[in-house]
């Protein structure tokens, strides 16, 4: 059927002002393979923008090249489409203006990009949007030709508001999807509907990068401390109570005990109990005093560069800078209550008037520091995406940079010792070179003229 002339998509202008590795190749052509169809599985610091970029970039040129009459695009779009239209999700603000940027910087005129959060409601050819923004407007995911969905492992199963995005998705076979993130178990069920909605095209890990070269060496350095007496008592009556809480309930699992909240009654009591002493645990292997007198006692190791301190609670970072200025060494707080504009300026000073920079979350996602190869982490997560992350920024490559120093300040036989666990295998992660077997969609994408 004919309709009118789509006008060359502004993804199409697209010139990196570089060559793009082999890897990042890799990983276009699979998910092109894929029919358009997939996630990324790369880790932080390789590249991932870069890829998705070239992905759209690939797609719209396929389609502005394929026959009019192609099945790709419905009835409906054939007689409207004017544009290729790009949605590239992320999960927070930030973000927003740093795609932005990076699209100008490779060429992309500012006219053809939107930016969609809060009062800000600019659709364009490419319109870079949060996860929030688009739950709330589901057209922007309906209409769009592309959807990009960054840190796509945020969005799984016990993010059940998240659902909605997929649902959109799934109405339309043809649609392209490219998922990006840097870890992701294809095991766990709490990721089976990004497998079947974006499964992996392509891994490329950290133990894998830091062998090619992309990445700067870890050098994993463990610091064992041990609770003062008042701190172990502590530590023992609360993890006695969790125990004895977790009988009562019949359940250990922290997601099912916390849908007993909402049941009321006295299952909700003890459940409403058993968070209250895993957050007082937490807080206390966050804020144990031997932890932070070993911070200290590191960062004066290095007082001449930028070094990444992680932990889990705001009061425990404010208390740790408290103590950084009471031993004669300034520091800086960034965390999500502090305004963007306010993080930024403190990143710009950040290695000149200070150069310990304590985080909670804040930079685990999304911000570049190259520069950056020492990070402390006191944080008793056993979240492996977050602990990637974590990793993650510091094992970027910059000129000069080979090597990166990751600091595990941990308590002694608590639960702490899973951190260090969980580090030395995200690092030392076996992972094929081969390519993936990608899967077969049994005809449910209608997108095979592109292929033959």
């Amino acid at each position: 059927m004919w309709f009118p002339s789509i006008l060359l998509a502004a993804i199409s202008n697209l010139r990196f002002p570089f060559e793009l590795k082999d890897d990042q190749l890799q990983a276009v052509e699979a998910w092109i393979h894929n029919r358009c169809v997939g996630s990324v599985i790369f880790s932080t610091g390789t590249g991932k923008t870069e890829i998705a970029f070239e992905c759209a970039r690939r797609m719209a040129d396929i389609v502005l090249a394929t026959n009019r009459s192609s099945t790709f695009l419905s009835t409906e779009k054939q007689m409207n489409l004017k544009f290729f239209t790009i949605l590239f999700l992320v999960p927070r603000i930030v973000l927003i203006g740093q795609n932005v940027e990076r699209l100008i910087k490779y060429g992309l005129s500012a006219e053809h990009i939107g930016i969609y959060f809060g009062e800000r409601k600019d659709i364009r050819e490419i319109t870079i949007s949060t996860y929030q923004s688009a739950i709330n407007n589901l057209d922007l995911i309906r209409k769009a030709d592309l959807v990009i969905l960054d840190e796509i492992h945020l969005i799984s199963e016990t993010a059940s508001e998240y659902s909605k995005i997929f649902a959109v998705i799934a109405e339309d076979p043809n649609k392209g999807v490219l998922g990006l993130t840097a870890t992701i178990d294809d095991t766990d069920p709490k990721y089976s509907t990004i497998m079947s909605i974006a499964p992996p095209v392509k891994k490329y890990m950290i133990r894998e990068a830091v062998n090619d070269g992309r990445l700067a060496k870890p050098q994993i350095i463990p610091q064992m401390v041990k609770f003062t007496i008042h701190e172990q008592a502590i530590y023992d009556d609360t993890s006695r109570r969790i125990r004895e809480l977790s009988r009562k309930l019949g359940q250990f699992n922290p997601g099912i005990i916390s849908m007993m909240l909402t049941k009321g009654g006295y299952r909700a009591k003890l459940a409403k109990s058993w968070f209250e002493n895993v957050r007082k645990r937490k807080e206390l292997l966050s804020t144990a005093t031997n932890k932070l007198y070993a911070v200290i006692k590191i960062v004066k190791e290095h007082p001449h560069e930028p070094i990444m301190i992680f932990s889990e609670t705001i009061s425990s970072i404010k208390k740790l800078e408290e103590m950084l200025t009471a031993n004669g060494i300034k520091a800086n707080v960034i965390h999500n209550e502090i305004s963007i504009r306010d993080r930024k300026e403190i990143l710009k000073r950040w290695g000149k008037e200070f150069y310990p920079l304590l985080s909670v979350h804040t930079l685990e996602i999304g911000y570049d520091i190259p520069q950056v190869r020492i990070a402390i982490i006191i944080a008793n997560s056993s979240n492996v995406n977050q602990i990637t992350q974590r990793i993650g920024r510091v094992i970027r490559k910059s000129i000069g940079k080979n090597d990166a120093l990751i600091y595990i300040v941990y308590v002694k036989d608590t639960k702490d010792n899973n951190i260090l666990k969980i580090v030395k295998s995200t690092i030392n992660m076996e992972e094929s070179k081969t390519q993936l077997k990608l899967p077969h969609h049994s005809g449910q994408r209608r997108m095979s003229e592109f292929y033959s």
